[in-house]
């Protein structure tokens, strides 16, 4: 109620905030390289989905090693000793919604475990808690179907009230809704084993100096940089290394 409060009080500033953000926003192309791969030696030990929308696509990196695909592939391959087979389904400025059109509509390779990095556009969008919910349930259940994924990661909606492209009150505003679907979605996902949610680094969350979360981004101030997808795909990849092969 506090929110729907806020957001009328606000309803001007906002719109003409976020106007302003996207005319002046620094535009990133997504980081070039192949869409899918495999690395690590020795045994196969994991297959890999990432679905998602311009962080997920490696926006702020020039190639998709330095991005979120080549990060986190590489990192499970070390975690786990042998190789890791990736496949990355994302574009930029897809919401849930079409990202969930977007894998449909793709051919997609085996999967043992599937991450999602999706959120901020539904933010963007004022997508409401259920209908998130529900896109992400979708995305899930056609991975385990086409793809016979057995567990799915949700990376968290990434802290936007410590984005420094946005100014104030709009950051603060997109930061109160991104904690919202956040919660939303721990809740949901309480207690179930298949599918859970993890929360981004806390590097990334403002907690340290404006300029300590500055070095972790892109140029843009919206996306992580190189340094800032590193981060993230460690946290990654140790919750899927537990999750994933704790009854193996």
């Amino acid at each position: 109620m506090k929110l729907l409060l806020a957001k009328a009080a606000l309803a001007p500033l906002l719109l003409l905030q976020g106007r302003q953000v996207r005319r002046k926003a620094l535009r990133l192309p997504e980081a070039t390289g192949p869409r899918h791969g495999e690395v690590g030696d020795g045994e196969l030990m994991l297959r890999l989905l990432i679905v998602g929308d311009s962080s997920g696509a490696g926006v702020g990196a020039s190639h998709q090693d330095e991005a979120l695909a080549g990060r986190l592939s590489r990192a499970l391959a070390r975690r786990l000793g042998g190789r890791v087979r990736w496949q990355l389904v994302a574009r930029t400025g897809h919401n849930s919604a079409q990202a969930l059109i977007h894998l449909q509509s793709t051919d997609l390779q085996a999967a043992d475990v599937l991450v999602t990095a999706l959120g901020v556009n539904d933010v963007v969008g004022q997508v409401g808690p259920h209908s998130w919910l529900q896109t992400l349930q979708a995305i899930d259940a056609h991975a385990r179907q086409v793809a016979g994924v057995r567990y799915t990661l949700h990376s968290a909606i990434p802290p936007m009230h410590a984005f420094p492209l946005l100014p104030q009150p709009l950051r603060w505003w997109m930061g109160a809704q991104a904690m919202r679907l956040n919660q939303r979605l721990g809740l949901a996902l309480a207690g179930t084993a298949e599918r859970g949610v993890q929360a981004m680094p806390d590097e990334l969350h403002g907690a340290q100096n404006r300029e300590a979360v500055q070095a972790l981004m892109a140029p843009d101030g919206f996306h992580p940089g190189p340094a800032g997808y590193r981060l993230w795909a460690e946290s990654l990849s140790e919750r899927i290394a537990l999750e994933a092969f704790k009854d193996a």
